[in-house]
């Protein structure tokens, strides 16, 4: 039927974006972005001055703050999701402001005890790492390094915590503020343990764990004394009651994100099979590919809090509206970006090495990269949406699938038994973004948004629903509240 064409289907999609959200969260973005970015500064600060002691130095630090993202701040963005979900929903739907402070509570309580494992993990690495494979060298430093990161580490956690509870109140731009003073200390606490007080390699964990927790104190004093505490009300007793909901949530939230991302670091193993050339080549690709995520994912940030929100409002359409637009925001992005890494494919190596080989290589992958920058948008934004709607565990599902059934084993068959190499690998990547990204965007376009308005106020304490109301029909009007 036409009805059902592609033409029909984006143009009943354009119809239901608007341009005024695309405004809205656009700005939303631009100061999540820029405070992920700061966030990540930081490591990659500790990185290159540890570095600047040697090369197996520059090895035990880049592979340890590596293995924590895999592992420790799969808790601090995987987890925190659930604050998107609960917060932005109990902040717009609560008659009493003081339940978005309980949520934040509660959220502190469970990402603590999710952490223990965490520490666990980190304080036995060695016997793990060895059996990965590891050289025994490397394993007992990146060990050593990942106990002394165990103490800061949960402050990086309840930094992300308190920062979601900011931004669910609209407070997007606290975070940066705070960040923009604790890099440049971070910077001087790694300059200071390594060098001046010749703490040595081990330094940079300390002297980061150091400004994980000045990020988290800064943005406390921000809450209370420039704003955010309103919503606070202090310490209470039943953030430790309801615990089941925020549980599944964060797991699914954290197996959502840590699919992806373990997935990209199995490529990476990967191409270490493959020679010096592809490892190289894949270090290069994949500092790029970081870089670009971070403009996207914070799109996808920007639009859970926007749907939470207006389910939590009660405006189905208009929270229909933040998802389609949202899609098209990211997507539109990743035009841009694949764009630009298509025009400079033959820089970005020269930007790292003057070794033509890995120049050469690096060039033949980048095309790869910047086709699956729009399917990228598609997969971060409605993964977005639907942890504004609280399903993260359709997001794990999707990433599982496309990703272990058939990602992996296609890249993997096409480097090693076709002769493509790396190459191989990027194509198998680039499959999965597509397959990911189109099932998502399908399963927001056929959301009834209606039955997700109950949901969201289904999800919140028995003392902050609102009294239930009547659902309004769908009308002309996309900003009409249920009443």
């Amino acid at each position: 039927m036409v009805s059902l064409g592609p033409a029909f289907l984006v143009a009943k999609f354009m119809s239901r974006v608007s341009f005024a959200e695309y405004k809205r969260l656009l700005k939303m973005s631009f100061p999540v972005v820029l405070s992920y970015m700061l966030q990540n500064s930081l490591q990659t600060a500790s990185v290159v001055i540890a570095g600047r002691l040697g090369p197996d130095e520059l090895a035990t630090a880049a592979f340890s703050y590596m293995f924590a993202m895999c592992s420790g701040w799969l808790v601090q963005l995987g987890g925190t999701t659930a604050i998107d979900t609960l917060g932005s929903a109990t902040f717009t739907a609560s008659e009493d402001p003081h339940e978005l402070g309980i949520i934040l509570q509660r959220g502190l309580v469970v990402l603590s005890t999710l952490y223990v494992p965490v520490v666990g993990i980190w304080a036995f690495a060695e016997p793990l790492l060895l059996a990965l494979g590891q050289e025994p060298e490397l394993a007992r430093s990146a060990a050593q390094f990942l106990q002394c990161l165990i103490p800061g580490g949960l402050g990086f956690i309840y930094f992300e915590a308190l920062k979601k509870y900011l931004q669910v109140q609209g407070l997007v731009n606290a975070s940066t503020y705070v960040l923009a003073i604790t890099s440049p200390v971070n910077v001087i606490l790694n300059l200071v343990f390594i060098h001046t007080l010749q703490f040595g390699l081990y330094g940079a964990p300390l002297a980061t764990g150091i400004s994980y927790w000045l990020s988290f104190w800064g943005l406390a004093a921000y809450t209370k004394y420039v704003s955010g505490s309103k919503t606070w009300g202090g310490f209470n007793a039943r953030a430790f009651s309801n615990l089941r909901v925020f549980y599944r949530l964060a797991l699914m939230g954290i197996i959502m994100v840590g699919t992806e991302w373990w997935a990209f670091e199995i490529v990476a193993l990967e191409a270490g099979r493959l020679g010096t050339v592809a490892l190289a080549a894949q270090s290069v690709v994949m500092t790029s590919d970081q870089v670009t995520f971070t403009l996207l994912f914070g799109i996808g940030v920007a639009t859970s809090t926007r749907v939470g929100g207006l389910l939590g409002d009660r405006r189905p359409q208009a929270a229909r509206r933040a998802a389609y637009t949202g899609a098209l925001l990211a997507a539109s992005v990743g035009l841009v970006e694949m764009v630009i890494m298509v025009l400079a494919r033959n820089l970005y190596g020269r930007l790292f090495t003057d070794d033509p080989d890995v120049i050469a290589m690096t060039a033949r992958i980048v095309p790869l990269v910047a086709l699956f920058q729009i399917a990228d948008g598609l997969n971060t934004s409605c993964s977005g949406s639907l942890r504004g709607m609280g399903r993260q565990h359709v997001g794990a599902i999707v990433n599982s699938a496309a990703y272990y059934v058939l990602a992996l084993p296609v890249g993997t068959y096409l480097a090693f038994k076709t002769g493509l190499g790396i190459v191989g690998l990027w194509i198998g990547q680039c499959y999965a973004l597509y397959v990911a990204g189109l099932t998502e965007l399908a399963v927001v376009m056929r959301t009834d948004w209606v039955v997700e308005v109950d949901k969201a106020i289904a999800r919140l304490d028995e003392s902050s629903r609102p009294e239930d109301a009547a659902m309004a029909d769908e009308g002309d009007d996309d900003d009409q509240m249920i009443s």
